[in-house]
Order: C-alpha cells, then sequence, then structure tokens
C-alpha cells in the first residue's frame, strides 16, 4: 500500500489540503528535480547563491539565520561554490574569525541564466490564464505568505485607480468567495453582487457613477463601486478589502473617493446597505459620518442576518 496515496474514505482536513497543496506545487515548480530548473544547482544551492548574490558581503552565520539552513548543511554548499569558483571568502578585517563571502563574476552569470529561466517559468505557469484567474492566483500567493510569514518590516504604498478591463470580474469573484469564507453566504449573495457588476457595466455613467481599486505591485487589495440611484441621491456598493491589506486604512480611503466624487457629480445623499455583522466596515462609515436609519432581518443569502441602511447627508466642503 502506498503510504503517500489519498485515502478517498477520509474527509479532506485543513492538514491534508495543506499536503496535497504543497504536492501540487513542488511538483509545479520542479522542486523534485535533481537540478533546479534544469541547471546543476540543487534548489538549496540555488537559493543560497541567490541570497550571496543580492548582499555586498555576508557570512555564513547571516545566510544559515535568513534561510534557516543547518549551519553544517549550510559549510557543504559553500565549499561546492568556492569550490567552482561561485563565490570567494576571505577573512574580516575586524574579525579574522568570521570570514566574508562574495559572489564572484562567475556567480553572478550562472544567477543571471538561473533568474531568466525562473521567470520564464512563471510566466509560462501564468501564460494560460485569464485575468481574473490570474488576479485570483497572485492573491492567495500574498495571502499565504501573509498568514504565514513575518509581517513586513515596511509597508509598500498602494494607489487608488479607476477600474480597468477585467476589474469588475474580480470584483464579483472575490466578494463571493470571501464573504462565503467569512460570513456563510450563499449564492445567493454570489447572485446578487453579479447583478450589481452587470448593471454596472451595461449602464455605467462616468460622470455621475465611479468604481475604484485599491492596488499594490499589480495585487489588487480592496475595491469599491459609486452607483447613481436617482438624481440627487448616490449608493456606495461592494466595498471590500482583502484579508492580507487590513489595517492599512483602505477602507476609509475608498469611502472618502466615494462621497469626494459624489459631492464633485452634485449627489445630496450617498446611501448603502450592509449587514450588522460587517464590523470593520460599519466602524469606517460611522466614522466618516454615515448615520444608520434602518434594520431588517432577513435569511435571503443562508445565515440569518441583520440588514441595515445607512445615509449620509452631502454638504459643501469646508
Amino acid at each position: 500500500m502506498n503510504d503517500f496515496a489519498p485515502n478517498p474514505s477520509l474527509p479532506d482536513t485543513p492538514i491534508a489540503a495543506f499536503r496535497r497543496f504543497n504536492r501540487f506545487y513542488t511538483q509545479k515548480i520542479g522542486v523534485l528535480e535533481k537540478g533546479y530548473l534544469q541547471s546543476p544547482f540543487s534548489l538549496a544551492e540555488a537559493r543560497v547563491l541567490y541570497e550571496l548574490a543580492h548582499r555586498e558581503e555576508t557570512t555564513a552565520s547571516e545566510i544559515s539565520a535568513n534561510l534557516g539552513l543547518d549551519m553544517g548543511y549550510l559549510s557543504r554548499i559553500l565549499a561546492k561554490l568556492q569550490g567552482e569558483q561561485l563565490i570567494r571568502r576571505a577573512p574580516a578585517e575586524q574579525d579574522a574569525r568570521q570570514r566574508l563571502i562574495q559572489v564572484t563574476l562567475k556567480g553572478k552569470k550562472a544567477l543571471s541564466a538561473l533568474d531568466s529561466r525562473s521567470e520564464h517559468q512563471a510566466a509560462s505557469l501564468l501564460t494560460g490564464l485569464t485575468d481574473p484567474q490570474k488576479a485570483g492566483v497572485l492573491q492567495a500567493m500574498s495571502q499565504i505568505e501573509s498568514a504565514l510569514g513575518d509581517p513586513p518590516a515596511v509597508t509598500e504604498p498602494y494607489i487608488i485607480r479607476t477600474h480597468r478591463t477585467g476589474d469588475l470580474s474580480w470584483i464579483a469573484y472575490r466578494h463571493a468567495v470571501l464573504y462565503s469564507q467569512e460570513y456563510g453566504l450563499n449564492q445567493g449573495f454570489e447572485a446578487l453582487v453579479l447583478e450589481i457588476v452587470t448593471s454596472f457595466l451595461k449602464n455605467y455613467e462616468p460622470a455621475t457613477e465611479r468604481c475604484w481599486v485599491a492596488e499594490r505591485s499589480g495585487e489588487m487589495l480592496g475595491c469599491v463601486l459609486l452607483v447613481k440611484r436617482s438624481k440627487r441621491i448616490a449608493q456606495l456598493r461592494l466595498l471590500l478589502v482583502e484579508p492580507s491589506a487590513r489595517g492599512l486604512g483602505i477602507g476609509r480611503r475608498l469611502v472618502e473617493e466615494c462621497i469626494r466624487f459624489a459631492r464633485e457629480a452634485g449627489y445630496k445623499k450617498i446611501v448603502l446597505w450592509t449587514h450588522a455583522n460587517l464590523t470593520a466596515a460599519r466602524a469606517i462609515y460611522r466614522k466618516i459620518g454615515f448615520k444608520l436609519v434602518g434594520t431588517d432581518s432577513n435569511e435571503d443569502f443562508g445565515p440569518h442576518v441583520t440588514s441595515e441602511t445607512w445615509e449620509m447627508v452631502l454638504t459643501a466642503e469646508k
């Protein structure tokens, strides 16, 4: 019996799903091959060379700590790289017991070839995907990195921009998936979201309606729509911030864009509809000046929820 074969009679537990993904991804990117990316290096050797090449000079202890490699294992890798004249080691001036490591010109050329193959591999994996699929894959990778990695020392800046082709498809997809995962909403909610984005695309009026997307390094982090409800009233819809980007102030920025644009477009009021359990969004609405004006209990999307209507009466900016 193959101990690694999945047992179809067992439930797909989180641990089983995690291990299955690891097996899939390591095979997909060629980690199990003898030479990583058809090179003479193992994955560990290529990773060490990459780290060394991106530092002017470093020590074995620093690389060991950074990569979590056993010093004995790392020493054997460094000896091989030095034997192939890919790196050089020399005593540090301040402490002769420490040996500084630098990558040679030959090593830099070897790494350049590896980088080129790695970029080609990534491009080939993404080429067959649609734009929404690419966004979903990159978003999932970002979420994994954010959840399992150390918090970043410096937060990369994000931008707020208006929508482009394909953005509305991503908005519908992420709402359906995220609200199902976090709140248990069913396909009735997905159908509602699809109706909203389809109506926006078919009836879009640039002078009175707008969609904004928060983006960082090509990754979509959040979104919101402002649509025309009547000549005097605008409606804020589909506010979303990805879990990996929460705490950066993106939700407030998106709502502020809606308010600014609504004033410029001549609206007198903004209304919105939300659920009582969306505490982060409700906190933004309250702090920014929206007032709760009505509630309603229902089970339209699966679980019992309390729906809320909020509104803001607009005044000219001072």
